[in-house]
């Protein structure tokens, strides 16, 4: 089986999207993540660009890493500059990476708009840096910048750019598509005839500006590559980089080309996932492979269909990506759906039940008044216990009042809600206080019910959205709370829905609870 190397750059190309914004301790965590991951090689950081990843580079020297090497990234030599003299070439020694990476300039535009030097003298510039650093490094790649652009432009100067690297002992000729705008069939051109002139080993990296980038990437594989720079979850500059949660599976799984382990291939959506917790970022549901919704299911000819035979729409095992099936329940379900979240619910229903279809017209009715499920399936578990009669009340709401008191201009509201219920034969009558009406009545609720139910200490509020569903009737209209709670080891979704913003909250506030008090019973 033909083998691929995975460069990733998340740490240096992903760490220059916007909105992110990595410290020290992010970067290691990544780098030991990527390690299990199975990649070949971690771009750390440019060293001699800033103290924060020259100080990564001391601490990864004490890392034990398992599968992959670290690498210090820079550029070729300043002009006017000697190699030996210049401190960024210095910078990159002194990481001690096996492998060092470099970008030089293959666009004449570049050279003659941003360094403003003779095409000859880059030339130099790119020999005279990898051997300079050829003297102190295992391996030395470069990073052609540009390179599909400079090769439209002036094919010649191109070609001699890879080959004063190539002469000078670049390990790697890395082909990048640096502004993103490079389309598959002009990259296949550009690929083709690199492979038959060059002889040396390459690399691709691929941004994507045009949506293209993973695209590019397999196909530059299939033509010869060797190596794919990308980074977890395409971050990167403008638009991103080729996607590795893409295309490592679009290669290893539907070409055969090897590129991790099979175990360390379902790891990948626990990475992609890592990643984005650790750069504060929510995960994309509709990521290819990795995503929430990458095989989940809503239509009801669907579901039917997959569980009976998967592939019928589905294009791959999601096991293999550490992914999984997942059935939507919507007003487009049919019994099929509620038969599939019944069983993962470990909840049995007979297939001509009468109670299966009382439990779809309950959910179309609903989802008319506008409750929506997909994103709170814990309030869905509820509801299919109640219409089966396997659901028991914890507690009896006797009534509650929350009050919003403003004062005085320029100070905040202040607000408090107060709530008597009945728990086990006793009634708790109790109050709090809050920074906005909902947060309020739910330290209230949490007050009264903690001496009976300690385990609800452990319960977090982690989201809470707010979606106007009637149009039209501005402060009046309809309104769906969704809210999304967990404990240290769970987290689940919950929906309420009335003309009340409170109202609602507090349907998505009680199932939240509930829920939560379900699961410790079992």
């Amino acid at each position: 089986m033909r083998k691929v190397e995975i460069y990733d750059t998340t740490l240096r190309d992903g760490a220059q999207a916007e909105d992110i914004a990595f410290s020290v301790e992010d970067k290691i965590r990544i780098t030991e993540k990527l390690d299990e991951l199975g990649v070949h090689y971690i771009e750390g950081g440019w060293p001699g660009s800033n103290p924060k990843d020259a100080d990564y580079f001391k601490r990864a020297k004490k890392l034990k890493l398992k599968n992959a090497v670290v690498v210090a990234f820079g550029s070729t030599h300043r002009p006017k500059h000697k190699a030996k003299d210049d401190s960024n070439l210095k910078a990159l020694i002194e990481a001690e990476t096996p492998v060092i990476t470099i970008f030089g300039k293959t666009w004449d535009f570049h050279v003659k708009e941003s360094l403003k030097i003779p095409l000859n003298e880059n030339l130099d510039l790119i020999c005279d840096s990898v051997a300079y650093l050829k003297k102190y490094t295992d391996r030395v790649f470069f990073d052609a910048e540009h390179f599909f652009d400079g090769y439209r432009d002036n094919p010649e100067f191109a070609l001699k750019c890879l080959a004063a690297a190539k002469d000078a002992g670049a390990d790697y000729l890395v082909l990048c598509d640096t502004n993103g705008g490079t389309l598959p069939d002009d990259l296949k051109k550009t690929m083709n005839t690199i492979i038959e002139k060059v002889k040396h080993p390459i690399g691709i990296h691929a941004h994507n500006d045009s949506e293209c980038a993973v695209a590019n990437s397999i196909i530059a594989v299939k033509l010869g590559a060797s190596q794919i720079q990308g980074t977890i979850n395409g971050l990167g500059e403008r638009c991103g980089n080729a996607n590795l949660c893409s295309v490592i599976p679009n290669l290893q799984v539907k070409l055969g080309i090897k590129c991790i382990s099979d175990g360390q291939l379902k790891r990948l959506r626990d990475v992609s996932r890592f990643v984005n917790e650790i750069a504060n970022m929510r995960h994309f549901k509709r990521q290819p492979f990795v995503g929430d919704s990458a095989f989940a299911h809503k239509g009801g000819i669907h579901v039917s269909a997959v569980m009976k035979r998967p592939e019928t729409y589905e294009h791959m095992k999601p096991e293999l990506v550490g992914n999984s099936h997942r059935v939507l329940i919507s007003d487009l379900a049919g019994k099929s759906n509620i038969l599939r979240k019944a069983k993962e619910f470990n909840i049995h229903i007979e297939p001509d039940s009468p109670q299966l279809q009382d439990m779809l017209n309950t959910l179309k009715d609903l989802e008319h008044q506008g409750f929506q499920f997909e994103g709170a399936e814990a309030s869905f578990e509820l509801l299919l216990k109640k219409v089966l009669g396997l659901h028991r009340k914890f507690f009896d709401l006797i009534g509650f009042r929350v009050i919003v008191e403003k004062r005085k201009e320029g100070e905040l509201p202040l607000s408090e809600a107060t709530i008597m219920m009945k728990v086990g034969g006793k009634t708790e009558h109790t109050a709090a206080q809050g920074t906005g009406p909902v947060n309020a009545l739910d330290n209230a609720l949490r007050k009264a019910l903690d001496k009976f139910y300690p385990e609800l200490k452990e319960v977090k509020l982690h989201d809470y959205k707010v979606r106007v569903l009637t149009a039209g009737k501005g402060t009046a209209a309809k309104v769906r709370v969704l809210i999304e709670s967990g404990d240290e080891k769970n987290r689940w979704g919950t929906v309420g829905v009335s003309e009340n913003i409170i109202e609602a909250s507090w349907q998505a506030l009680v199932d939240s609870i509930e829920y939560k008090l379900l699961k410790e019973e079992k």
